[in-house]
């Protein structure tokens, strides 16, 4: 026992003995602070061999830069004018269905005044033969009388002139209008009575009070599965239950 721990001094304090190392402390914040340099010089020379890379490679970071801002401002500058242009295009719009809808309206206008001269016209060549055939007194004609289709379905519109003979002393003719609609549904015929007996006293609209011509322009509404065939108009003067004058027609 005595001579190992004489051993063991000897080789502890003797030339072959461990190195002892000493090393002092130093505070975390001391070793950031000798470290970050080192750092920054790095990231620095790995940046500046990055950009010296692509300066080499050709590409110009301050020239792309002004690339990119003038491509920015010339987006900014395209998208005004693009807001410009849409506001321009809205208001050409709105002034073209202007346009158009005035046009609609004087081709409208255009038209009822060329039908107007129409009328007018065969009602000169009417009133010409009428004095040159030397008309009865009283006679009672019906002119022009014809029937169509109107816009709305089931809808029809006829016009028909009365003329009454005799132009020096005609006296007014007074009595009514009444309509014979021939008509096909579901494959029967019939014949639908304009007015109707149960209205037709107090019904205005075929009344009749002229003394040389009447121009009836008119509408009536039937079921849209009922078609019209034929139409025929007859004119019965006040206190006569036969037809002074009748006429019929084919749907045009």
């Amino acid at each position: 026992m005595r001579h190992h721990l004489i051993r063991h001094l000897k080789r502890k304090f003797s030339i072959s003995a461990p190195t002892l190392t000493v090393r002092p402390h130093v505070p975390w914040y001391v070793r950031w602070a000798i470290a970050l340099p080192f750092i920054f010089a790095a990231s620095g020379l790995v940046w500046w061999a990055y950009d010296s890379g692509l300066e080499f490679a050709g590409f110009h970071r301050a020239q792309a830069e002004g690339d990119l801002a003038g491509l920015r401002d010339r987006v900014a500058t395209l998208v005004s004018e693009n807001a410009q242009l849409a506001s321009q295009v809205a208001s050409y719009e709105r002034q073209a269905q202007i346009e158009r809808a005035a046009n609609l309206e004087t081709a409208r206008q255009l038209q009822g005044v060329n039908e107007e001269n129409t009328r007018l016209k065969e009602d000169l060549t009417l009133f010409q033969n009428l004095t040159v055939s030397g008309t009865r007194e009283g006679e009672l004609s019906i002119q022009h009388f014809k029937i169509e289709r109107d816009t709305l379905p089931g809808e029809y519109r006829y016009r028909l002139l009365l003329v009454q003979g005799g132009q020096q002393r005609a006296k007014p003719f007074q009595g009514n209008l009444q309509l014979l609609v021939n008509v096909l549904r579901n494959g029967e015929r019939s014949v639908v009575v304009f007015p109707h007996e149960s209205t037709a006293p107090e019904d205005a609209t075929y009344q009749l009070n002229f003394k040389y011509y009447l121009r009836i322009q008119r509408s009536f509404q039937l079921p849209e599965d009922v078609s019209v065939e034929s139409i025929e108009v007859r004119v019965f003067e006040r206190g006569s239950s036969e037809p002074k004058n009748k006429q019929r027609v084919s749907l045009s």
